[in-house]
């Protein structure tokens, strides 16, 4: 109530004893996924500072019962925003994510992000070259998350299967950045 139509991920009750029955049956990763969008009041700090502490609830859960968290703050790729304008917004959700996860006492090291690149909204009529793409994404993600979080995995977000891929190669590609995360895809156009 009183945001812009946001939504908080919600679903934790009994998750600790499903994490135990999905260990027992072989799992050792899990996944929980909080929306976010980018819009002139969006994401509102509610949105963030909900969504940013239930992430880091689901991750200790996991962590509690043996299984390591994928925390994906989806921050979706809708909008008339500006590559811009995605980076500035990116990195306020990815602080609020990453202190949240050091107030619950993630072990970081046994934790991966997956979240989307910096790009235009895609009703933007603007298409920004996998360099800039690239110069966007690792300046937001070098400001804002732990180094000693093993992985970051990108969504395609709306992005063709070319773009996608084009997208992550300059990310690795790009001289110049601190890179003290695996950067890899979590997304079937890849393959």
């Amino acid at each position: 109530m009183g945001t812009d139509e946001e939504t908080a991920t919600q679903g934790l009750d009994g998750l600790a004893e499903r994490c135990q029955k999905y260990y027992a049956k072989g799992c050792r990763v899990a996944k929980w996924r909080a929306v976010l969008r980018i819009g002139p009041n969006c994401p509102s700090e509610l949105a963030m500072i909900e969504n940013a502490h239930t992430l880091a609830r689901y991750a200790s859960i996991c962590q509690m019962n043996g299984l390591v968290p994928i925390v994906e703050p989806d921050i979706l790729p809708d909008g008339k925003h500006s590559i811009e304008e995605c980076a500035a917004k990116s990195r306020q959700i990815w602080t609020h994510v990453s202190k949240a996860l050091i107030q619950h006492h993630i072990i970081l090291e046994g934790c991966l992000i997956k979240t989307g690149v910096v790009i235009p909204g895609m009703q933007s009529g603007t298409k920004e070259n996998p360099k800039a793409i690239a110069y966007q994404t690792l300046t937001a993600l070098n400001d804002t998350i732990p180094a000693n979080i093993p992985g970051i995995m990108f969504l395609s977000g709306g992005q063709s299967e070319e773009d996608a891929s084009l997208n992550l190669n300059a990310i690795n590609a790009i001289k110049g950045f601190r890179r003290p995360w695996a950067l890899s895809f979590c997304f079937g156009r890849a393959l």
